[in-house]
């Protein structure tokens, strides 16, 4: 069945214009530093790792530099395998795992890898733990040629010159109860859309290409993964969030063309993380890891099969 959820801003069935997003934007507040959080940690790894400031976000509220962190023996004949977290704001774990692997792990690769990790693609919505950016314009349905999100456009830009030499791209994201509770009416609310209630699936998934599917790759980073997490089933009709189960944990989306992240380079094995952090199986430590133990499987694979 499908109801109009009630979200206190705007008129049902009606599109939010300026004064809607005003408004929107005026109940945002911010909840947490991104530089306490981020920016001092990506400063502590300047030592080991070249670290670049790839664009920065303007807004009325304040400027945000955006940093990228790479490998320091960067070499030419070297694949190169590309992170991104935080293109949601608010799902903490993508940005905290994408840190994490690269204080712990992204050593282990020297020499075998160029490595490029964003860890924190929107930084006002980190703040604010927010799923769009100020603008209210989700970042990752924005990856495309002239994109209307600073955040997505400036990702773009640092890897325009990598974008034929990535070997793997994996992108780190969560599924929360308030996809459900908050971001999801406010989409239908945005759009004067019918608002239709799905169901949170309880575990960790990924996202395949719908268009260059690696069913071996997807499989082998699930498996990593549920030595750290449990995975997500299926639902009564076989699905996770609306979309197919294509193998334990897997669903897949068409990525380049709804403009998600995961499809900005030509990567062959490329995919998007779901971790579920509100699932009382889970806590803020192990959504971490299993962030950092699918980064680490999914470059582990992509150069075991290289060739």
């Amino acid at each position: 069945m499908t109801i109009q959820a009630f979200y206190p801003i705007g008129k049902p069935g009606t599109p939010w214009g300026r004064e809607e997003v005003a408004q929107w934007l005026s109940r945002q507040d911010v909840k947490r530093s991104y530089e306490a959080d981020v920016l001092r940690r990506i400063d502590a790894l300047r030592a080991r790792f070249d670290v670049a400031e790839y664009g920065r976000l303007d807004y009325p509220s304040g400027s945000y530099p955006l940093f990228a962190i790479g490998s320091r023996d960067w070499r030419d004949d070297l694949p190169c395998a590309l992170v991104t977290g935080g293109v949601h704001g608010y799902e903490t774990s993508g940005v905290h795992g994408a840190l994490q692997f690269a204080e712990g792990h992204a050593a282990d690769y020297a020499g075998k890898a160029n490595l490029l990790v964003a860890p924190c693609v929107s930084p006002w919505a980190y703040e604010r733990i927010h799923r769009w950016n100020a603008d209210a314009i989700d970042p990752n349905r924005s990856f495309r040629e002239n994109s209307p999100a600073q955040e997505s456009a400036a990702l773009m830009r640092l890897v325009a010159p990598l974008r034929d030499r990535v070997l793997v791209h994996i992108d780190l994201h969560e599924t929360t109860d308030t996809d459900e509770s908050e971001f999801r009416p406010a989409l239908a609310a945005r759009d004067g859309a019918a608002y239709e209630p799905g169901e949170i699936p309880d575990g960790f998934y990924l996202v395949d290409d719908s268009e260059h599917p690696q069913p071996k790759f997807q499989q082998a980073v699930i498996a990593a993964v549920a030595k750290v997490t449990h995975i997500a089933p299926a639902d009564a009709n076989g699905e996770i969030i609306g979309s197919p189960v294509v193998a334990p944990g897997v669903i897949e989306y068409a990525l380049e063309r709804l403009g998600l992240c995961a499809g900005i380079t030509h990567a062959r094995y490329k995919t998007t993380t779901e971790v579920y952090p509100d699932s009382p199986r889970a806590t803020p430590e192990q959504c971490n890891a299993a962030q950092v133990a699918a980064v680490c499987a999914a470059i582990d694979f992509a150069l075991a099969h290289a060739d």
